[in-house]
């Protein structure tokens, strides 16, 4: 019996399953090895903040309209469905309860992970993925200096922060449409739809919607960079690591930019200062 026939061939399951897991274990090295540098560069006092800072700006302008978009329609359709069951068993003023928590422990860390995933993430990966074709990331390693350091940590931190900003936008937007929807179309006291949110919303439930958007944040960042990092095959394999980092951010939950040292912008890539 032949190799191929039991899956060791080139393109067989056994191949297919080694490479993701060598995949998953290169990713998990970069992740650990990124998060450690933060950490200590912070502790340090060297951590690259003007470029945090940078990235961070990018993601919440590339970010912003699309979840004030998101975020009313969601609140809306919560109104609706929540108030239809509500006046049928005769709670109209429990809508403000039901809706928000609803929305700030399941939908705003969710729709967070989408829209960074979609936005942020996929301008990380098109702007590493540019960068790497170009022999840029092999420059800076010449020059002694570590890519993990220089692009991949500020990045992380960066969408770490940005991702429960969004989470807290999406809530926002959410309760407002929802209480709109609430108080004019279906005839629920205004009084009664804040008193019952507050009553039943916590800082608990709001602790656990921006530790959710922590943790998604940081893994579509990781991921993001990961396949940036990676990409091979010319301005087509970096179109190829851009649509599979879309995909991969929508699972847990294209940009302009500068090129370092010029002020140009250049369709693909993300602003830098590196």
């Amino acid at each position: 019996m032949s190799t191929a026939s039991i899956g060791f061939g080139r393109s067989g399951p056994v191949t297919y399953v080694l490479g993701s897991v060598r995949t998953f274990g290169r990713l998990v090295r970069m992740t650990t090895r990124s998060s450690a540098i933060a950490v200590a560069e912070i502790a340090t006092g060297r951590f690259p903040l003007r470029e945090s800072l940078v990235q961070g700006w990018f993601f919440v302008s590339v970010s912003l309209w699309p979840a004030i978009l998101i975020s009313i329609p969601m609140g809306v359709v919560i109104a609706v469905q929540i108030g239809s069951v509500a006046s049928n068993v005769g709670a109209n003023s429990m809508a403000g309860a039901v809706g928000g928590m609803g929305v700030m422990q399941q939908i705003a860390p969710l729709a967070t992970a989408v829209l960074v995933g979609g936005a942020g993430g996929s301008a990380i990966a098109s702007d590493l993925g540019a960068r790497t074709i170009r022999d840029e990331i092999d420059a800076l390693r010449t020059m002694g200096i570590d890519p993990h350091q220089r692009l991949v940590a500020p990045r992380l931190v960066a969408m770490s922060v940005v991702a429960p900003a969004l989470s807290v936008l999406v809530i926002l937007m959410s309760i407002l449409s929802s209480f709109a929807v609430a108080a004019i179309g279906q005839g629920v006291a205004p009084g009664s739809y804040w008193l019952s949110f507050g009553s039943f919303a916590s800082i608990t439930d709001l602790l656990i919607c921006l530790g959710k958007a922590v943790i998604f944040g940081f893994v579509v960042a990781a991921i993001a960079c990961h396949r940036g990092l990676e990409a091979k095959g010319g301005p087509k394999g970096v179109a190829d690591h851009h649509r599979r980092r879309v995909r991969s951010g929508a699972a847990p939950g294209s940009a302009e930019g500068r090129r370092p040292g010029d002020g140009r912008s250049r369709s693909g890539d993300q602003r830098a200062t590196a």
